[in-house]
């Protein structure tokens, strides 16, 4: 049997048994679950910045955001509040369709923040 040790999306195991397989699961406890959503944001993550073409790299990061969005609800929030946050930020400090690269300040203290 092959150990894998990682969430996967809810349908993963009906998946497997729709194959004629088995597959042993457990239910994560809330600081697992954070841990285990973390490491998934980061192997999705790895997987975006590995891949070549504009299909592949959309699907990994849809794949980001249902991590994201799984995220926001262990943090209190959820995807309307999330946008909501997103959206005033760009409101206040813009986006990132200039494709603006700060090379440097000069003077004191210059709080530049993502």
């Amino acid at each position: 049997m092959t150990e894998y040790f990682k969430l996967v999306r809810d349908g993963i195991p009906a998946l497997i048994a729709s194959q004629g397989k088995t597959c042993a699961t457990r239910i994560l406890d809330t600081e697992e679950y954070i841990e285990a959503l973390r490491a998934k944001l980061r192997e999705e993550a790895e997987e975006y910045f590995r891949e070549e073409q504009d299909d592949h790299a959309l699907e990994e990061l849809a794949d980001m955001l249902e991590v994201i969005q799984a995220l926001a609800v262990i943090h209190g929030g959820d995807s309307e509040r999330l946008e909501a946050i997103r959206a005033e930020k760009a409101e206040r400090r813009g986006g990132f369709k200039d494709r603006i690269l700060l090379l440097q300040t000069e003077g004191a203290a210059a709080d530049v923040q993502k």
